[in-house]
């Protein structure tokens, strides 16, 4: 191996070991337990609405939506999450609380990543709006 060679390959070796190596660190965000919904599509709910969701083992996905329950399922992956409405009861209610049922069902399946500050549970779409702030029953 001549000298020019040695060199070249110390200067490659030597700009690999300066490189960072860190990998971003993705905690898992622990769901399973019922959670108040604070904040739906950038509105604070009603006060006193039963708006929760609730997140089960295996992926079940239930809650209530302000005046009706619905069922669905979610998949979490470090911090990504999805949510998936399947379905939801019927019954009506005063229009506010129709309103913001309305502001909960369709925020859930725009929701990609999830992100746990001061307490709250943060749950944004795929541009990193929150779509729904969440605190734990």
């Amino acid at each position: 191996m001549s000298i020019k060679s040695l060199i070249i390959s110390a200067a490659l070796i030597s700009l690999t070991a300066c490189q960072s190596t860190s990998v971003p660190q993705t905690q898992d965000i622990e769901l399973i337990g019922t959670w108040n919904i604070e904040v739906v599509a950038g509105k604070p709910v009603i006060d006193y609405s039963p708006a929760q969701l609730i997140f089960a083992d295996e992926g079940k996905l239930t809650g209530n939506n302000s005046c009706n329950n619905f069922f669905g399922s979610y998949s979490i992956d470090g911090d990504n999450v999805r949510l998936m409405p399947a379905g939801n009861t019927m019954k009506a209610c005063v229009d506010a609380l129709m309103d913001q049922e309305q502001r909960v069902m369709s925020s859930m399946p725009e929701i990609t990543n999830a992100v746990l500050a001061k307490g709250k549970l943060l749950l944004k779409d795929e541009a990193g709006k929150t779509q729904i702030v969440l605190s734990r029953q």
